[in-house]
C-alpha cells in the first residue's frame, strides 16, 4: 500500500488522537469519520441483507411524521 505524508496542526492531531481507538491507525480514524457518503444504493444493499425489526420501522415512521410536521422552509428573499 502506498502512503502520503500530510501536515496537520496540533489541534487537528489531538482531535484525531481522541477519536482513535486502541489498535486503530490514524488512517482508519480518518476513513471512519470522513469516508465516502452513503447513497441510496447503500441503503438498498443494507435492507437486502436483512429485515428491520418492527421497533426500527416504528422509529423510522415516527421520524418521517415529525419531518412532515416541521418541514424546512426556504428563506424568503
Amino acid at each position: 500500500m502506498s502512503v502520503k505524508t500530510i501536515t496537520i496542526d496540533i489541534e487537528a492531531y489531538e482531535t484525531l488522537a481522541r477519536c482513535k481507538k486502541p489498535g486503530q491507525s490514524f488512517s482508519q480514524v480518518i476513513k471512519e469519520r470522513v469516508g465516502t457518503r452513503k447513497t441510496g444504493q447503500d441503503l438498498w444493499n443494507a435492507l437486502a441483507r436483512g429485515t428491520p425489526s418492527e421497533e426500527t420501522l416504528d422509529l423510522i415512521d415516527a421520524q418521517v411524521k415529525t419531518r412532515r410536521r416541521h418541514r424546512a422552509r426556504a428563506p424568503k428573499l
